[in-house]
């Protein structure tokens, strides 16, 4: 037991990360990962772990952490009949290869490049709610398989760099092209496990042998976070829904846009500093 107390610490900031995470996520109607990047992050920062490694383990978890809460949502929207079968057809080949290349190309990239890109388009989904920037400049594209086809990679490779299910992305550019907000969440949930499972694989294979990794891990994926974090975000996610609900959805975007803005800044001030 004595060996365990210098991890007890790792253990309850990982813990209230997934409670912040799984709180937020259903408050504001988001993947868990654009939650659990950040505050895994935090955590493995303020117990002194390496910054040119801890970025890429949140990112590596958190998409780890997607596979399960993703399936659960994926079949409940699936057994709604608002995932679109001809969407998934069309993207599914290249998001997943471009996911795979993420992860696997997470090493080349140090941890600061990371962070400017969770930070960058963080920013951007922030200017996107309030703002239809993506709608104006994509709508007339809604046609085009290689548009969908190009847009697919983008999201794909993007979101596994994030450590997020793609829904911060894929939902808007779905939105843009055309489609109903409902079917575009439902399919988007879908989209998130086919860029969680080749990018969690990447994120394996590319950190399988480096040193500096916080204990348990393998690869970028600390088994600890995975656990500890996918377990308390399942549980408190309901939580963040039911508040939702006696919200003002007006007050919930504002929220939302106002926590990336944060986050993103954040992030891009502890690569720049």
């Amino acid at each position: 037991m004595e060996a365990l107390v210098p991890y007890l610490p790792l253990a309850l900031g990982l813990l209230g990360a997934g409670v912040v995470a799984g709180i937020t996520a259903g408050l504001l109607g988001v993947g868990g990962g654009i939650v659990m990047v950040p505050a895994i992050a935090l955590v493995l920062e303020t117990m002194g772990f390496d910054k040119a490694v801890y970025q890429h383990v949140a990112v590596g978890t958190s998409l780890a952490v997607i596979i399960v809460t993703g399936l659960s949502s994926a079949r409940a929207h699936y057994l709604k009949g608002v995932v679109m079968t001809d969407i998934l057809r069309l993207w599914a080949p290249p998001m997943m290869v471009a996911a795979l290349i993420g992860g696997l190309m997470a090493r080349l990239y140090p941890g600061d490049v990371l962070r400017v890109v969770f930070g960058v388009v963080a920013l951007f989904v922030a200017l996107n709610i309030v703002l239809p920037i993506q709608r104006l400049l994509m709508g007339s594209l809604s046609g085009s398989p290689l548009t969908h086809r190009i847009s697919a990679t983008l999201v794909g490779y993007l979101s596994a760099l994030m450590g997020v299910g793609g829904g911060a992305l894929s939902v808007p550019t779905l939105v843009a092209f055309g489609h109903r907000m409902h079917k575009a969440v439902g399919t988007g949930a879908a989209l998130g496990v086919l860029i969680a499972v080749p990018g969690t694989l990447g994120f394996i294979i590319s950190g399988f042998t480096l040193e500096g990794r916080p204990p348990l891990s393998l690869g970028y994926v600390n088994l600890p976070a995975l656990f500890l974090v996918g377990l308390t975000a399942s549980l408190f996610a309901p939580v963040g829904a039911a508040l939702a609900h006696r919200l003002d959805q007006v007050v919930l975007k504002r929220v939302f846009a106002i926590y990336l803005l944060v986050v993103g800044g954040r992030m891009i001030l502890q690569a720049l500093g």
